[in-house]
């Protein structure tokens, strides 16, 4: 369906705790014309993530903030309908940092055309873009897993914690999940090939129930949820373990820090690492992760799912379901048919 104009979501207010539907705003604006050496895009998917509640906050980050009455930033996935850029030409598909619109110009920095034969270009905003990549060289590059070693994955059945678990297992890894609720839980074992996982909203001791399925310690722990199911992981972390911190989603909409064990010194008694990372660091290297990635699902020893809700008018409640968990695997909206 064509329209008239560009729909867009902005940022309406800033939330306290948890974002709700009046935090954002569906306004029509002109469909932008494209200037010299620009092009305009049709968005046909948006991504939603949980590293966008920060920017919704009015305080720096390594990114900028969005500001009030902005288009909410986030990456899309679309196609070229008019260009004055001889790189990009009319029906091409391409992805980059579009915003949550139906329609954006662009000059092309930072930009990367998606070749639709190689796989459905959703998998641009998913498997083979941010998420598989933050999975990828969250695990491989900062904790350098080696066969046999035990590995528990945080958030285990979305976007990132999914990938991560089955990489996990490609590099021969016992790899435990945790997820928030059974059905996830089956997905991860059953779907998936994860060894052993749990639901951490119907399980009263964490320390304990990692402590049976990790007979062995826990050699890796892939973190994208921080709090308490991390301070549980951090007293059975074996030495020399390595800790990837991805993401901190239970803390992302708290209003005050929660108060909880200062643990860094086991750290230090069991000589192992901690750090953070931002998937950037390794632009570099994202062609052959990528192209890795595509081989392992092709040949079937890489597994994705997508959540898609359709139109740009629910894309706040598909965002607000994200960072409730109510998602399994990607979240995406979808705005066209491709």
């Amino acid at each position: 369906m064509t329209t008239a104009f560009n729909r867009q979501i902005t940022l309406a207010a800033r939330p306290t705790g948890e974002p709700k539907l009046t935090d954002f705003k569906l306004v029509e604006a002109p469909i932008p014309e494209p200037g010299e050496d620009q092009f305009l895009v049709k968005n046909l998917y948006l991504s939603v993530d949980p590293y966008m509640r920060g920017r919704m906050n009015d305080r720096k980050s390594y990114a900028e903030p969005v500001q009030i009455g902005e288009v909410m930033g986030g990456g899309a996935v679309g196609r070229i309908v008019k260009s004055s850029n001889p790189k990009y030409h009319v029906g091409q598909i391409v992805m980059g940092y579009f915003g949550w619109q139906e329609y954006a110009v662009s000059n092309g920095v930072g930009v990367e055309l998606v070749n639709p034969e190689l796989s459905p270009i959703s998998t641009s905003l998913g498997v083979l873009g941010m998420p598989g990549m933050t999975a990828y060289f969250g695990l491989l590059e900062i904790c350098k897993p080696r066969a046999g070693e035990t590995v528990v994955v945080s958030g285990a059945s979305g976007a990132v914690g999914e990938l991560v678990g089955q990489i996990a297992k490609i590099k021969h890894c016992r790899v435990v999940g945790i997820a928030g609720s059974d059905d996830k839980v089956e997905h991860v074992v059953k779907d998936l090939g994860f060894d052993a996982a749990f639901n951490y909203k119907t399980t009263t001791d964490y320390e304990a129930k990692l402590r049976e399925l990790c007979p062995r310690g826990i050699d890796i722990y892939f973190d994208n949820v921080g709090g308490t199911i991390t301070d549980a992981v951090m007293t059975l972390i074996n030495p020399r373990a390595r800790i990837s911190v991805c993401g901190q989603i239970s803390q992302y909409n708290a209003a005050e820090p929660e108060m909880g064990p200062r643990l860094l010194g086991l750290l230090i008694e069991r000589q192992a690492r901690m750090e953070g990372f931002l998937v950037f660091q390794f632009a570099e290297k994202m062609r052959v992760a990528q192209k890795k990635m595509a081989d392992w699902i092709r040949t079937g020893k890489l597994k994705y799912r997508e959540s898609v809700v359709r139109g740009i008018e629910n894309t706040p409640t598909a965002f607000i379901g994200m960072l409730r968990g109510e998602n399994i695997g990607k979240q995406l909206v979808q705005l066209a048919d491709v």
